[in-house]
């Protein structure tokens, strides 16, 4: 399959997990728009450089920077048949400027309810010492770690709620324009991870 995929989901919807699977099914390097500029801050590339600077003022990194990075990361040999984009576009104008300088040959959506996300990320819980994740409901932690447990500061159900809120409004028009040009393949996210790990796959069985 030639193109990009883009993937995207609501913050806890495992997209991280699914990419890794994704890129094993087709090939095509996982390409994080925040590994994508920390490498080129790092790196001290023009492109990295003028990031820095912006993400040092805590400022969001302009669009055309993005597209940049894009464009310099398409042209490395593993991605001569595209890459899977996790976390851009995240809005139409980013979609259309996507669109200028690379072919997207397919969008996955992982939907997952709100109360399930809010559920999966409030119950989650890190171990200091070893940054051991774990879950109240979902994967205990052993007895013996429970008491150092520790939860992060922005794992609250009201900052989940905001941040799920900014999703919807920004990625909703974005799921529709995808799907007005075919697209677009939802998933259901609200099962187990291998479940929605085989429900991508069978959905991209037919562009392989």
């Amino acid at each position: 399959m030639s193109g990009s995929i883009v993937l995207f989901g609501p913050p806890g919807a495992g997209k991280g997990t699914q990419a890794g699977r994704i890129t094993v099914l087709t090939g095509k390097p996982w390409v994080s728009t925040g590994d994508m500029l920390r490498a080129a801050v790092a790196a001290g590339s023009e492109l990295g450089t003028e990031a820095k600077g912006y993400m040092d003022a805590g400022l969001l990194v302009p669009d055309g920077i993005i597209i940049g990075l894009i464009v310099e990361r398409l042209q490395h040999d593993d991605a001569s048949s595209g890459v899977l984009l996790d976390g851009y576009p995240r809005t139409i104008p980013q979609a259309e400027a996507l669109s200028e300088v690379a072919v997207v040959s397919t969008v996955i959506s992982i939907e997952v309810s709100d109360d399930a996300i809010v559920e999966r990320i409030v119950g989650r819980r890190m171990d200091p010492e070893t940054g051991g994740i774990y879950h109240v409901s979902f994967n205990p932690p052993p007895p013996e770690v429970s008491g150092r447990l520790i939860q992060r500061e922005d794992d609250n159900e009201q900052t989940v709620r905001n941040r799920l809120s900014a999703y919807h409004e920004q990625t909703a028009p974005l799921a529709e324009w995808y799907a007005q040009m075919g697209l677009l393949i939802s998933i259901n996210g609200n099962a187990s991870i291998d479940e929605v790990g085989m429900a991508i796959e069978e959905a991209l069985s037919g562009a392989l």
